[in-house]
């Protein structure tokens, strides 16, 4: 097989154009905060700390604005460390401004660019932070104003209201990002699948085809290579044709998963609809399957053995069973005390891992049944039993 693995694109963050949009917003403000720094200048208690506010302002509104540019920019410390500066220059008016000034309600010398915090907050943290920063704005206005009234409240409704509307609007963003990832990722691997595939059939499959054939022909002991072969033709059959998809909420279809592992002495039953679950919890159920099917073969070889999913209202429950020898009285018992702990670590672990339940059920001469009864995290309502289809 030749070709490279292609790369998924990069899925872009669905809040740039909230961040440009703050970044616009930070720019307007600072003007505006300029413009009645000029009006007020010689009115200030101290005109020379006025000036270095408005310095400082400068310098972090372009600082902040090429940060917030580039997605690697827009880190926590980064938006932390921006509340924090504009809230702390918007403290600073506790000595710029006199106590007329602060009575009559005029503008600080950093006026509205204070809502520039709440903004970043919102953006990047969503209705939490939003929420969070808005708070703190509020706080710190009515600490440095020392008094109440009509436009207080309405400042504070104003920059709480932002930062949850900001926020809203952000989280909705943030899903959509992730939405857009997954779907971008199954449309590589679905891909690279339909790639490999084509790879596999032109290949793999001729030659086993190939192999099951002739050895038919020739009988006895290539009659057992052609049967070896017949069974792993079908298998890599069943694992192309099966494409496990994964839904918005991170959640796997169980049966397809399961689907896989037919051959001509393994047999699949599952659900006519998607079993879904967390993607861990299918990987953890696809793989104790795959070892309770591999000690059929290599315990029982030839034996045929059966896999039954069902769909109950409360819990999973998945039944792995083969007709071989059985496992005698005390023999994993002896096998754990020897060090071999095959079956007590990679099943009963992982099971015991999930919160599930484990039962086994063999006797000598009756075969061997692993049963795994995984519980819901919450049952549909109305939902009635389902069981697999043969």
């Amino acid at each position: 097989m030749t070709g490279s693995r292609p790369t998924p694109p990069q899925v872009p963050d669905g809040r740039t154009p909230l961040w440009r949009s703050h970044n616009v917003f930070r720019v307007v403000t600072f003007l505006y905060a300029l413009f009645w720094f000029g009006m007020q200048y010689e009115r200030y208690q101290r005109p020379w700390l006025a000036a270095v506010c408005i310095g400082c302002m400068a310098a972090w509104t372009g600082f902040t604005v090429w940060r917030y540019w580039n997605r690697n920019g827009r880190t926590n410390r980064m938006v932390l460390a921006d509340v924090v500066v504009v809230n702390a220059l918007f403290g600073i008016n506790e000595f710029i401004l006199t106590q007329d000034q602060m009575l009559a309600g005029d503008p600080s010398v950093v006026t509205v660019w204070h809502s520039t915090g709440v903004t970043a907050a919102a953006v990047h943290w969503g209705m939490p932070g939003g929420l969070i920063a808005g708070v703190v704005a509020t706080a710190g206005n009515y600490l440095v104003r020392g008094r109440g009234g009509s436009d207080m409240a309405m400042d504070a409704v104003l920059l709480i209201g932002v930062g949850l509307v900001i926020g809203l609007a952000a989280n909705t963003a943030r899903r959509s990002t992730e939405r857009l990832a997954r779907a971008m990722q199954a449309e590589a691997a679905t891909a690279e699948r339909e790639r490999l595939a084509r790879s596999i059939h032109d290949s793999v499959l001729q030659v086993l085809a190939r192999v099951r054939q002739r050895g038919a022909n020739l009988g006895g002991e290539a009659a057992e290579l052609a049967e070896l072969a017949g069974e792993q033709e079908i298998a890599l059959r069943s694992l192309i044709a099966t494409t496990p998809e994964s839904s918005d909420s991170g959640e796997t279809d169980l049966a397809a998963r399961l689907e896989v592992l037919r051959t001509a002495r393994v047999h699949v039953s599952v659900p006519g609809h998607p079993v879904r679950l967390p993607e861990p919890r299918t990987a953890d159920l696809f793989a104790v399957t795959r070892e309770a099917l591999a000690n059929v073969d290599k315990h029982a070889p030839g034996a045929q053995a059966w896999v039954l999913l069902e769909e109950l209202p409360e819990e999973i429950v998945l039944s792995i069973r083969d007709d071989g020898p059985g496992i005698p009285e005390g023999r994993l018992s002896a096998a754990a005390a020897e060090g071999r702990l095959g079956i007590a670590k990679s099943i009963r672990g992982r099971v015991e891992s999930m919160g599930a339940k484990i039962d086994l059920d063999t006797a000598p001469g009756e075969g061997t049944e692993w049963e795994l009864r995984v519980p819901r995290a919450a049952a549909a309502p109305g939902k009635r039993r389902r069981g697999g289809h043969r």
